[in-house]
């Protein structure tokens, strides 16, 4: 009895080490205290990149002087069975691979590898001569629908089409519903494509607070966040099914020992 004891405080002893080692393997920014975020305070800019979608908006005090700046598409609608237009929408553009759009009357420019004001910046100076002098356009640059993917070991993995701006790698794995208990906080991947098509992959440890300070912390179009499974996940895909079986001859093993051992002792 005495060795049966002996026995379960050993495997009480062992869960409860194991569940203070889990711990360290699960908590994120755990040494937040120790790390300098002063290099933090910069906000991010993103910069354009081939297959990005644009919106561009030209105001001025003479709206006749904006009109052929502001390129437009007709929205149809049927009255009385016959196609009419409603208020025209603003036409995107779509970044070729070398970085380049089609704007009206100016024609090709280069857009790629800039941010959204210096592109501002750009298209304000080249108009400017088709206007008066006394004019002084104002230019608006949107970033639209640009994607990313996050796969592996998340909750709900999937490519999501980020309406802002910029998204951080953490707003990314919240979107796909976190890491599950089986994902390695120590190992995400991301995997980047440059404006040449260069592929990059950069790792993160989210239990490194320092993660912030990363020049990777913000995503890019077409990033891909891939989460690294632990070895217990990897270990149980290659059990499969038989750890259900194992288990279940591994209790009776033990009631049965259990048996022979009241029986025995009588």
């Amino acid at each position: 009895m005495k060795l049966l004891n002996k026995s379960l405080l050993l495997v009480m002893a062992v869960v409860l080490l194991a569940g203070c080692a889990s711990h360290k393997h699960v908590a994120y920014f755990q040494n937040s205290n120790e790390v300098d975020l002063s290099k933090s305070q910069y906000l991010y800019d993103a910069r354009i990149m081939p297959k990005d979608q644009l919106t561009i908006t030209v105001s001025t005090t003479d709206d006749e002087a904006a009109v052929p700046f502001n390129l437009t598409v007709p929205t149809p609608y049927t009255a009385n069975q016959r196609s009419t237009y409603s208020q025209a929408m603003l036409q995107t553009y779509l970044v070729d691979n070398e970085g380049n759009i089609n704007y009206p009357v100016l024609g090709q420019i280069h857009v790629g590898g800039l941010t959204k004001s210096e592109c501002e910046k750009m298209i304000q100076e080249k108009i400017k001569p088709f206007m008066a002098a006394a004019e002084n356009p104002i230019v608006t640059v949107r970033m639209t629908g640009y994607q990313i993917s996050v796969i592996g070991e998340v909750a709900r993995p999937g490519t999501f089409t980020v309406s802002r701006e910029k998204i951080s790698i953490l707003e990314a794995l919240a979107q796909a519903g976190d890491l599950t208990i089986y994902g390695q906080r120590k190992n995400v991947q991301l995997i980047r494509e440059d404006a040449s098509g260069q592929k990059s992959i950069h790792t993160f440890d989210l239990t490194d607070a320092d993660i912030i300070n990363s020049p990777y912390f913000y995503l890019q179009q077409n990033d891909v966040v891939y989460v690294t499974p632990n070895k217990v996940k990897a270990q149980n895909s290659s059990v499969g099914s038989m750890t259900t079986l194992w288990f279940s001859a591994t209790s009776i093993l033990i009631s049965l020992t259990s048996l022979l051992y009241n029986i025995l002792k009588k």
